[in-house]
């Protein structure tokens, strides 16, 4: 599968490290320039290539930047990309901490998802946004093991979402449907799911405790 990365941190370079190992072909991109991701690409075998060229045919693209910087991403992003291409959308809004005050989330009480949906104009879906990323690397298990960890996935596109859980589950993760887009704040940070390291029924246990409410902390 052809697959585009924007952001090449610590999810989006483990990210590239495992797809390229599954055998996908993968174009990476961050907002510094291709001839930043020399060693990323050396490593990997990804192809580094600027913000605006991640997403040419490709089939799933992944968006893991600051949310701060998602305005900032060229316009006609997904124009190149493939027919029914999945986006997924692995942010978090850190007001205090990063990210400033976004009046649509806090004043409209968009999810955080929704927001970042609006800016691209297209659809997408939330996953990864509480995985430690490290766990990406050190934590694949196949199905049916005891201690796979299962990750919750949010979109109203089920088509999208089924394609991005079937990539889950080949990276070495379960997953749990965590409803549209508009119930994500079931997985925002903070919440009980937000770095939860377990499996499927205690990730769906802790979708359900989750409360709208962002606490003090969480609000610009």
């Amino acid at each position: 599968m052809k697959i585009g990365i924007i952001g090449a941190g610590n999810i989006g370079g483990n990210l590239t490290r495992r797809l390229t190992a599954l055998g996908h072909e993968v174009s990476v991109a961050n907002s510094r320039g291709p001839h930043t991701l020399t060693d990323l690409a050396e490593e990997t075998g990804a192809t580094p290539v600027e913000v605006g060229e991640a997403a040419r045919d490709a089939e799933i693209v992944v968006v893991t930047i600051p949310v701060k910087a998602v305005p900032d991403l060229p316009a006609g992003l997904l124009h190149g990309a493939a027919e029914g291409v999945a986006v997924i959308d692995t942010g978090n809004y850190y007001p205090q901490q990063r990210d400033g005050r976004i009046a649509a989330i806090e004043d409209e009480g968009l999810t955080e998802s929704r927001w970042t949906e609006r800016q691209i104009g297209h659809p997408v879906i939330k996953a990864f946004n509480g995985t430690y990323a490290q766990d990406i690397l050190d934590r694949p298990r196949p199905a049916g093991d005891p201690d796979r960890l299962a990750l919750p996935v949010a979109g109203d596109d089920e088509a999208a979402k089924a394609k991005v859980r079937a990539l889950i589950d080949e990276l070495g993760f379960d997953t749990v449907d965590a409803g549209g887009l508009d119930d994500s704040w079931r997985q925002q940070p903070d919440t009980p799911v937000y770095g939860l390291r377990a499996g499927v029924a205690e990730v769906t246990k802790a979708l359900a405790e989750a409360s709208p409410e962002r606490k003090p902390e969480f609000r610009g």
